[in-house]
C-alpha cells in the first residue's frame, strides 16, 4: 500500500496560494448559492474539524455520489487543508442532495483502490455541471476514466460514507 506521504506532488499543489487568495470570494459564492449547492448533482458541501482549532471548517467540493457514498479528488494534493483536516479526525458533515448527514471520510492511499473507485464511479471533477458530467460518463466515458485514473495517480482520493442510518433507513445515503 502507497502512504500518501510518499506521493509525488501534483504540479497544482505548488499553485496551493491561488485557494489561500481566493478563500473569501469562495465564501461569498457559497454563501449567495448555499441552496443551490446543497442539492446540486456533483457539488459537495464538506464540513471538517479544523486540526488546530477544532472548529468547523466548510469547503465547496466537486464529487461523485454513489449508493455506498461519495467520493472527491484533491487537486492540491496533501497540501489541502481539508485533507489535512480529515488526517487529523475522519468525523465530518456532508451537505448534499438536500441533507446535512454526519459522516466518515477515509484517504484511499492505495493506487490501484483509487483507479478503481474512478473507473466505477466517473465525473468531470474541472466542472461538475449535470449536462457535463452527462456528457462525460456517456459519450466521453472512455476518455474521462482514462483522464481519472491518471489524475488520481498523484492526488488523494476520498470516499466519504454516511454514519449512523439502519441500513433499511428511508434516509438516503448521498
Amino acid at each position: 500500500m502507497q502512504n500518501p506521504r510518499d506521493m509525488l506532488e501534483p504540479f497544482a499543489a505548488r499553485l496551493h496560494f491561488v485557494t489561500r487568495a481566493t478563500n473569501r470570494i469562495q465564501t461569498y459564492v457559497v454563501r449567495a448559492l448555499r441552496r443551490y449547492f446543497e442539492r446540486a448533482p456533483g457539488w459537495v458541501l464538506l464540513t471538517t474539524h479544523g486540526r488546530k482549532t477544532g472548529l468547523p471548517r466548510e469547503v465547496l467540493l466537486p464529487c461523485e455520489r454513489f449508493d455506498g457514498g461519495l467520493i472527491v479528488i484533491s487537486t492540491y494534493g496533501l497540501r489541502s487543508n481539508w485533507i489535512r483536516n480529515i488526517e487529523r479526525d475522519a468525523a465530518v458533515t456532508v451537505s448534499c442532495a438536500g441533507w446535512v448527514l454526519p459522516a466518515r471520510a477515509e484517504i484511499i492511499d492505495d493506487l490501484e483502490a483509487k483507479r478503481a473507485l474512478v473507473s466505477a464511479h466517473p465525473f468531470f471533477a474541472p466542472l461538475p455541471m449535470m449536462p457535463i458530467n452527462t456528457l462525460h460518463i456517456t459519450l466521453l466515458r472512455g476518455l474521462t476514466v482514462a483522464f481519472l485514473r491518471r489524475w488520481v495517480t498523484h492526488r488523494p482520493v476520498v470516499l466519504v460514507r454516511h454514519q449512523g442510518a439502519a441500513p433499511n433507513s428511508p434516509r438516503p445515503g448521498f
